[in-house]
């Protein structure tokens, strides 16, 4: 037989009992024989036997799924994420059905409507940096699926969402970058649209403020893509500048990568030149020379948290489906992890 073909009518026919028999076999039915569950379980193993998702959900209206939309699965940070996610889905009985963006709005747009009609029981999103408009999100929401959002939020007052304190965390690279002796410090800004890339330029303005540095909106740069081409054309600008910085923060870590490489480029020196700070703190910021400062954020423990609010969510709407679900937010902190890229001073903080 083949694998997709085993239903439990083979297992039944197999043993000469009833497919109902096999059914309360399968489900440890108290009025079942050990003997008998014994055969069936054995007989179901050997058989590759896997219990119809599809026909289980359309009487239980549960799929025991939950959606995950992340904008890319190559990123460091998501990748993180979604092995957190797994780790709380998975002991609590959930199966994970992943799909990317791929920084596209259309592509989420698709990807939402697939996860809808797989009939998932919740869904965890991170927005793409293309999305501007929201109607695909609350056609969802107003038919009553549980959701949460993370690191890239949608920011409705009835959504749930998990995500980190981009300003303390923005701010105290700055502060870090001040403490240096840096005083015309540049910032690159990421995708103007993501609530992320706004609280990351509000920490940068707060440092400055905190000391009395002067504002230069010369010194913010657009990087909208925040790859590492971006940064580095961005940084090639700023070093043409009749004052150019002495120190850069960047919106990510590619951002500053690429910030390093005009830098060199230049036969400038990090940091005693131009001192560089990222954020993400991507498995490579530790492995470039040199290596990179940057604000690391704690993926795992957000797509735990994500999870965890997620299935609490879609159990309570499985026990009354008319319970009004109040929406949580959650933010972790971040911590700067300081390496030979930012210090002026030679010494770690």
């Amino acid at each position: 037989m083949k694998y997709n073909q085993v239903t439990i009518k083979d297992i039944a026919r197999e043993l000469g009992i009833s497919p109902s028999t096999v059914s309360r076999a399968l489900k440890d039915h108290p009025d079942i024989s050990p003997e008998t569950k014994k055969a069936v379980n054995e007989l179901a193993e050997k058989l590759n036997y896997q219990p119809n998702i599809v026909a289980l959900s359309l009487r239980q209206s549960k799929t025991n799924t939950i959606g995950v939309i992340i904008p890319e699965l190559v990123h460091f940070f998501f990748s993180t994420v979604i092995s957190g996610i797994e780790d709380v889905a998975y002991s609590a009985g959930y199966n994970v059905i992943i799909t990317q963006s791929n920084e596209s709005l259309q592509r989420e747009k698709t990807d939402i409507k697939a996860l809808f009609n797989s009939r998932v029981d919740g869904m965890l999103i991170s927005v793409s940096r293309e999305t501007n408009t929201f109607d695909h999100i609350e056609g969802i929401l107003a038919k009553g699926v549980p959701m949460v959002f993370f690191d890239r939020v949608y920011e409705n007052a009835n959504s749930s969402k998990i995500i980190v304190d981009d300003l303390s965390g923005a701010k105290e690279a700055t502060l870090h970058l001040i403490d240096q002796g840096c005083k015309r410090i540049a910032h690159l800004e990421g995708p103007p649209n993501l609530e992320i890339t706004k609280q990351r330029l509000e920490g940068y303005l707060e440092a400055l403020k905190d000391h009395n540095i002067p504002v230069n909106k010369n010194l913010i740069m657009a990087c909208p893509l925040g790859t590492i081409e971006e940064g580095k054309k961005a940084t090639e600008k700023l070093l043409a500048m009749a004052e150019p910085p002495d120190a850069i923060f960047a919106t990510n870590d590619p951002a500053a990568m690429g910030a390093m490489q005009a830098i060199k480029e230049a036969g400038l020196k990090i940091p005693k030149d131009i001192a560089v700070v990222g954020f993400s703190n991507w498995f490579f910021s530790a492995l470039l020379d040199p290596p990179l400062t940057s604000v690391d954020q704690p993926g795992f423990e957000m797509g735990q948290e994500a999870a965890k609010l997620l299935i609490r969510q879609i159990e309570m709407k499985t026990k009354n489906s008319d319970i009004d679900v109040q929406p949580e937010t959650k933010v972790l902190k971040t911590r700067l992890v300081v390496r030979d890229s930012s210090l002026k001073k030679g010494k770690k903080k």
